[in-house]
């Protein structure tokens, strides 16, 4: 039986890592800080909860289920095909692929441009070309992606956070200012639902075909095995994603920002100018560089590995490119425009990704056929989930004072309740099914 060493594991873990922290990563926890002040402990404590505590969950969801498609497939056959491609869509060419490079430009190349050259859309159109051609360079091998990510883009990353930290600790930094509304009144609530828009619970679902592949490639093929290193993998990932949230919560918590800041980017450039000087806008440019491309090549390879799997007459290099063709295009709309479309689109996926992910968990606990749970407890929360989204995309607030009355609403939780019915509705039918089920097995007996 193959087993990985302690250097394999360490470096898969740091591989998930890298494909995890991307440009959201940086930019929310630091408006998260600087906007919750005072009270940044308890919002970054929420957006930890959110980010890396669902993440490492969603890791242990599915290495009970032994893989995403079994998960799923136990809500229904429509819900496993089109729940998937959604995620795959929005964390791919519809909306993080396209931020991450949109990003990358803003941060680490933009600033160092003329002014001229800066506002010409020419200057992005070249950029995203250059920045993509890289991604698929990395992506184009799965196999060799531990290695790249483990050896250079990691290690790279992790050792400028240090380097900011530990200039952070010898420089006396702005006191914590109070805490705007939202987060003076639910600082840990708020701060959970910030971490929806780094969208690593969702993608740390979807990455397992990444890791399944791998094992085939080890030949590692015994489940109870792969379920260990899975955990293992998201437990290090988690911590590492804890570390640089503690790290950028606090260094935006401490910037003296001129004025309302309406992202983290502004505050991350401010409070690295304070750190480093002019140096700061290089050190800047060079992390979101490398969080960005990180998070991209992770993306490109498990969403190219998922559309060869399900449209297999195109080859897995093929939508590779085809991806990073696609995500160029959208990257070049703006920044701006592909932001406006992630809270909508979040706001509907991540509760069912939730509720998805605690069922895996306490699957066991269910009744012998679960499906009713399943089926009732995920369409519930999508309904609401749809509604609340409706209402405030398109409705303009009519329906607020309506979905008002639902507990825990004010917080952002209004799906838990409508969740928790639909489990009972499941449990129900379940039981009801049964008693049924047992008479006509002892008449026939």
């Amino acid at each position: 039986m193959n087993k990985l060493t302690y250097r394999e594991i360490m470096f898969i873990g740091f591989m998930l890592f890298s494909m995890l922290f991307g440009a959201g990563n940086l930019i929310f926890p630091a408006f998260l800080g600087h906007a919750s002040g005072e009270h940044v402990w308890q919002a970054v404590i929420g957006f930890i909860i959110s980010d890396a505590g669902l993440s490492v969950l969603a890791f242990m969801a599915i290495a009970k289920s032994g893989t995403f498609d079994t998960l799923i497939n136990r809500v229904n056959p429509t819900f496993a095909l089109l729940f998937p491609m959604a995620i795959y869509l929005s964390i791919g060419p519809g909306l993080a692929i396209p931020r991450a490079g949109s990003l990358a430009y803003e941060m680490g190349v933009k600033p160092f441009l003329p002014q001229t050259m800066a506002s010409s859309p020419i200057a992005l159109l070249v950029y995203t070309v250059i920045f993509f051609s890289v991604v698929f360079w990395f992506a184009k091998s799965p196999s060799k992606l531990v290695d790249r990510f483990g050896k250079i883009l990691t290690p790279s990353l992790l050792v400028l956070i240090v380097i900011i930290l530990i200039k952070a600790v010898f420089t006396d930094l702005s006191d914590l200012q109070g805490a705007s509304l939202s987060y003076k009144n639910n600082p840990i609530s708020q701060g959970f639902l910030d971490g929806y828009q780094t969208m690593d619970a969702i993608c740390a679902m979807i990455y397992g075909i990444i890791f399944t592949n791998l094992f085939k490639s080890k030949k590692i093929t015994k489940p109870a095995l792969q379920m260990k290193y899975l955990m293992i993998f998201g437990l290090i990932c988690g911590l590492l994603l804890t570390f640089c949230y503690l790290i950028i919560a606090y260094l935006g918590a401490s910037a003296a920002v001129p004025g309302k800041v309406d992202n983290g980017a502004i505050v991350l450039s401010v409070v690295l100018h304070q750190l480093f000087g002019q140096g700061g806008t290089i050190v800047l440019g060079l992390i979101f560089t490398l969080a960005c491309l990180s998070v991209c090549i992770g993306l490109i390879t498990s969403c190219s590995q998922y559309f060869s799997g399900l449209f297999s007459k195109i080859s897995y290099i093929q939508w590779a490119i085809l991806l990073c063709v696609i995500s160029g295009v959208v990257a070049n709309l703006g920044l701006s425009q592909i932001l406006k479309v992630s809270v909508p689109v979040l706001g509907l996926l991540y509760p069912m990704a939730i509720a998805l992910i605690i069922l895996g968990l306490v699957h066991d606990r269910l009744p012998v056929n679960q499906k009713p749970v399943y089926v009732m407890t995920i369409g519930m929360v999508g309904l609401f989930s749809l509604i609340e989204v409706m209402n405030s995309t398109f409705l303009n607030g009519s329906m607020s004072d309506l979905l008002a009355a639902v507990p825990l609403q004010d917080k952002g939780f209004g799906w838990v309740i409508p969740g928790l019915i639909g489990f009972a509705i499941g449990g129900i039918i379940e039981k009801y099914k049964l008693k049924k089920v047992i008479p006509a097995v002892k008449k026939s007996a």
